[in-house]
Parts: structure tokens; C-alpha cells; sequence
């Protein structure tokens, strides 16, 4: 099969040989070498996790295919406690709507079937260097480039259809930042270290959308327990901050904003 067009079902059938090979053969294509291939279990089923290293950095094998992205809001039902936290933060002025469903709607991308190639995604995001428009020179330069959200959002979600990477719940008695038992802090299920800290922000090729953070925003800005979590939410397109960072008030911030480079197979 050829690496680009992999698709997660034909790695998911895969034995460990079979894996190892194609993590040789990705790595040998890009100039780079094989760190680790590992199986772990995944909704349900085993998924390899490979990592490669190229020129002193990490990525991840990120099959892909045709995958179905964003949030169904539909089909999604709140937990009593987190109705009553939000409840709480809009007697306070905070959230958007009468009700968290409200909330998420504004923030969150829409239900979609799309069809990706094969990448490497670096394992860390890294802090921009130049303004977000000189990036993609950056990378070039480098033989990487910037993510699109759709490559961003499967690469956090895996394939898994929950509001978080981890599952729809998220713990109400702490805000996610200084806990490292939370599980944002647990390697996503390609072996990324994605979505994990508020104050990290991350741009993609879409200047309508910020990913994985909102630059602690919501963790220092009074808003209740549950509002502190939704920056890590996979389908998060975080529409203000990407309105900031793209505008000339954001001109000098870039710094504080991070991108996940890919390697194109």
C-alpha cells in the first residue's frame, strides 16, 4: 500500500510486522530513523504508535483516510454537573447562549466527513519564530509545513467522537493547568503531546482557528471550573484568539502562539 493514502482502518489490521516495516519505510523516506513503534489500546482495539526522528526532532505517524471531524452537538447530552458549573459561570457573565449547547456551538467546528493523506506531525508543538504570515517560509526551509485544522483535529482526536481527546468528561474540581494526574497530560493516542496546556495556542494553515489552548485566557479569567476546560476541546476553533492573532493588535503577540509542524509523505 502506498504511505500516503494509509488509512487508519488498514494500520488498525495491521500485526506489529507489519507496522515495523511501514515505520521503516516512512522513516528511510524522509532521511530520518525510527525512535519506537509500540501497540496500545485504543477504542477498543490495538493501535500502533510510531515515532520517527528527523533532524534532531519527533514526529508521529498520523494515518489518516476518510475521517469524520468536529463536534455533534446533536447527539451529545451534558452531564448534570457540568449544566449546573456553566450555570454558575453565566451568573457570573461568563459563556455565550442560555446554555452550555449554546456555548459550544459558537466555538466549535461543524460535523464533517473529509479525506486527509498520511502525515508525520511533530510529537511538540514549537513556539512561532516570525510573524504567523512568515511561517510557512519558516517551515519550507526546514521541508516541513503548517498543519490544516482538519490534519489538526484528527491527528488530537484519533478517531474518537468525544468532546475532549479523552472522553466528554472533564474534572470539575480543578482548572487543567499545575495537576499532572489530569489526562491532558497523557500522550493522545498517535503518541502526541496535543491539547494539554491552556496557556499554549496553536495555528494552523486556517487563519479562522486556534487550537489546543487560548494562552491561559480561560484558566486566569474568573470564569468557573467547567469554562477553564473547553480551550482543549479537539473541535475548539477558539474564534476570538484567532481573530486576535491574525489582527493588528496580535501583530507583536506571535511569539506566544505555537505551531505543530507536518513532513508531507
Amino acid at each position: 500500500m502506498s504511505l500516503p493514502d494509509l488509512s487508519l482502518d488498514q494500520w488498525r489490521s495491521l500485526d506489529l510486522p507489519s507496522a515495523r516495516r511501514i515505520a521503516q519505510e516512512t522513516a528511510d523516506l524522509v532521511e530520518g530513523h525510527v525512535t519506537s513503534v509500540e501497540t496500545i489500546e485504543h477504542l477498543g482495539a490495538p493501535l500502533h504508535r510510531v515515532r520517527i526522528q528527523r533532524d534532531g526532532w519527533e514526529f508521529a505517524l498520523i494515518p489518516d483516510g476518510a475521517v469524520t471531524l468536529g463536534f455533534d452537538l446533536d447527539t451529545w447530552q451534558p452531564t448534570p454537573e457540568q449544566t449546573a458549573d456553566f450555570a454558575r459561570s453565566l451568573e457570573q457573565g461568563f459563556g455565550y447562549g442560555p446554555d452550555l449547547r449554546a456555548h459550544l456551538a459558537q466555538i466549535l467546528s461543524p460535523r464533517r466527513n473529509v479525506t486527509l493523506a498520511t502525515v508525520l506531525m511533530a510529537v511538540e508543538a514549537e513556539n512561532l519564530s516570525e510573524p504567523p504570515a512568515d511561517m510557512p517560509a519558516v517551515l519550507a526551509a526546514r521541508g516541513l509545513r503548517m498543519p490544516s485544522s482538519d490534519e489538526w483535529e484528527h491527528a488530537c482526536e484519533a478517531a474518537a467522537d468525544t468532546l475532549f481527546r479523552w472522553g466528554d468528561e472533564c474534572p470539575l474540581d480543578r482548572i487543567p493547568y499545575g495537576d499532572n494526574t489530569a489526562p491532558q497530560n497523557q500522550l493522545n493516542a498517535f503518541g502526541l503531546r496535543i491539547a494539554h496546556d491552556t496557556y499554549d495556542a496553536e495555528l494552523t494553515s486556517d487563519v479562522t482557528a486556534v487550537y489546543g489552548g487560548d494562552g491561559g485566557e480561560s484558566v486566569c479569567g474568573g470564569y468557573g471550573s467547567l469554562l477553564a476546560w473547553p480551550p482543549l476541546v479537539t473541535a475548539n476553533r477558539n474564534p476570538a484568539m484567532a481573530e486576535l492573532v491574525y489582527s493588528p493588535d496580535g501583530e507583536d503577540l506571535y511569539e506566544a502562539f505555537s505551531i505543530r509542524p507536518v513532513t508531507t509523505l
